[in-house]
């Protein structure tokens, strides 16, 4: 064990929040009901508590397991992730046994069955800054003191604006690490591996694509609980952050459940 290690809970929400459960819960965990349950709520695991030390975690585990709830201890290192640089897949080829993916560079990535632990939909809507260049009609004082009547001229001005993009995304991570393996956009990806199967609609060229990975890779777990509503009612500032951040906890999640034998 590491010295003053600090070891965190990460749980999964429950089907059914009640109150009994809530105030059991929030005993357990010495936190108050209202807390607990907004920590216990939504479809996405979240980390509940923290300890100083993975005995007293593990004791705490097994308690929250009596009332039914899946939750399991993550270190520093597991939140850490890896340093490993990320794919990001502009196209893909399909075989039977395994699937090699394709940058807008050309370089290239095969992955086969037992390098895929787990899919992983999700929705992103990032919220950025970005400059933009507007032209205006600006008034031209000398122009009109020559002469003598009113000159307007154009003018070209960057301004600071807002940018929003949706779309999904699909992740594709191994056993190991909490980075995915290899990522791409519905709305930067070429479809035409599809061939005639090709539909006029991203979304749709999007689910045939994970559809035949599926296939591909039988045994590997699929996740789209990111492509859903997250139920809060403060939109976050963060966006891109917090997919992040959501990622890792779905992926630690399954990763440590599969480790552990938990439903």
């Amino acid at each position: 064990m590491i010295a003053n290690e600090i070891v965190h809970i990460l749980a999964a929400p429950p089907d059914n929040l009640d109150t009994n459960l809530v105030k059991e819960a929030a005993g357990i965990l010495k936190k108050d009901p209202y807390e607990t349950r907004l920590l216990l709520s939504g479809k996405i695991p979240k980390i509940i508590a923290h300890f100083p030390g993975i005995e007293e975690a593990e004791l705490i585990i097994k308690r929250l397991k009596t009332l039914g709830l899946v939750a399991v201890a993550l270190r520093n290192i597991e939140l850490a992730g890896s340093p490993l640089t990320r794919f990001r897949a502009h196209a893909l080829k399909l075989a039977d046994r395994e699937v090699t993916f394709f940058d807008k560079g050309g370089r290239q990535i095969k992955l086969d069955s037992k390098q895929v632990f787990i899919i992983l939909k999700g929705k992103l809507q990032p919220s950025h800054e970005t400059d933009m260049t507007v032209t205006r009609m600006k008034f031209n004082l000398t122009a009109t003191l020559m002469t003598g009547i009113p000159v307007l001229r154009r003018a070209k001005e960057t301004i600071k604006g807002t940018s929003n993009e949706e779309g999904y995304f699909v992740r594709i991570y191994d056993p190991i690490s909490t980075e995915p393996k290899v990522e791409f956009f519905e709305n930067y990806f070429d479809f035409s591996s599809l061939g005639s199967e090709i539909a006029p609609s991203t979304s749709v060229n999007l689910n045939s694509i994970i559809t035949k990975l599926r296939t591909v890779f039988p045994q590997a777990l699929f996740d789209d609980r990111l492509t859903q509503p997250s139920g809060s009612s403060t939109p976050s500032d963060k966006p891109v952050r917090d997919i992040e951040m959501n990622c890792k906890y779905i992926y630690l999640y399954h990763q440590a459940v599969s480790r552990s034998g938990q439903p």
